[in-house]
């Protein structure tokens, strides 16, 4: 079966979220005025979200409707327990062809083996300076060190191709950008420039910090010749061959992906969904639409049931996202109708 909404659009991928914590407060995230809803205490409230046989359970559901492709996300994935097991559950679900998860490489290093053994595919991983003492600074307080020792936990495990996600910051990190492709022209490992996106806790960083995919690629192209490459059929990255112009290897190559989430919007090709750790499902990153499902599958409703409120969230997946409306100036950020979430909240 392939699932569609009614622009045409075919769904195959969903995004979930194990967990709204996470061991890091990025400024652009979550800083510390925000607490995880999902805890009590400082510990996990099990109670108020789904645990990893309900998730299989969805997974197991939502694989008949024809998605092939899951994410795991959090907050920080890495600081739930025995992730391991709910691995093991979703890769052994028939149709699901790509488990993959978003981390911020703090625990990897002790965990990548064994996720490599659960049978995770691959990982990406979050990182916005290559400076130790900057990393600190963006992060509030997370060890550069632990992550370079996780990117190489993760590639000796083969959870290849290594893809690194950087937020370029204007006068923040933005000068970095450079460092970042060499980084990958000399490692292999692919990297992701992504847009800042506006939450409801960085509007004044939004604002003064946000720097559009087109400034980005600009600035490589000065440096650089973009070859564009087509690495997937569905995406919200365009990837590109990265060769340098000069340097002690001129003629090195790379691959690196710009993602537009805000300026050039990839609403027509989106062929997602998103779980919530606390169970709703979104069909839209930047939308306040939600369908409950942690009642149904905490009751342990029928396989119909839990179709029929998948197929609900699809149909109501809008068009487009609500943020820049194409009124701007050209170098002012874009617009924005109010951002609807907290981006641990939902997974990013």
């Amino acid at each position: 079966m392939i699932l569609k909404d009614n622009f045409g659009r075919s769904i195959d991928y969903i995004r979930i979220s194990v967990t709204d914590r996470c061991n890091l407060r990025c400024v652009y995230c979550m800083p510390d005025t925000i607490k995880s809803g999902c805890q009590q205490d400082g510990k996990i409230d099990i109670g108020s979200i789904l645990t990893y046989e309900e998730i299989v359970r969805f997974v197991e559901v939502a694989s008949t409707l024809g998605i092939k492709k899951v994410r795991l996300t959090g907050g920080e994935p890495l600081v739930r327990n025995a992730l391991n097991e709910l691995i093991r559950g979703i890769k052994a679900i028939s149709g699901i062809e790509e488990l993959t998860l978003t981390t911020n490489g703090q625990l990897l290093a002790t965990m990548a083996a064994q996720l490599a053994e659960a049978g995770l595919d691959r990982v990406n991983i979050s990182l916005d300076s290559l400076m130790p003492h900057r990393y600190s600074e963006i992060t509030k307080g997370g060890d550069f060190n632990k992550v370079m020792a996780g990117i190489r936990a993760a590639e000796a495990a083969g959870l290849l191709p290594i893809k690194l996600n950087m937020v370029p910051m204007a006068g923040i990190n933005d000068d970095e950008i450079e460092a970042f492709i060499r980084l990958g022209i000399k490692t292999g490992y692919q990297i992701r420039f992504i847009e800042l996106m506006p939450t409801v806790v960085n509007e004044h960083l939004f604002s003064s910090g946000f720097i559009g995919s087109d400034e980005i690629k600009r600035r490589i192209e000065s440096k650089f010749e973009l070859v564009p490459l087509k690495l997937r059929k569905y995406g919200p990255a365009r990837y590109f061959s990265v060769t340098s112009h000069d340097g002690p290897e001129p003629w090195a190559k790379g691959i690196i992906g710009i993602i537009s989430a805000v300026t050039c919007r990839f609403c027509p090709q989106c062929n997602r969904l998103r779980l919530t750790a606390d169970g709703s499902l979104r069909p839209c990153l930047y939308s306040n639409i939600e369908v409950g499902l942690f009642d149904a599958l905490r009751n342990k409703a029928s396989k119909e049931e839990i179709q029929n409120l998948i197929i609900k969230a699809v149909d109501l997946k809008p068009e487009r996202h609500n943020i820049s409306d194409g009124n701007e100036k050209k170098d002012d950020p874009p617009t924005t109708s109010g951002a609807p979430f907290i981006m641990s909240g939902v997974g990013g």
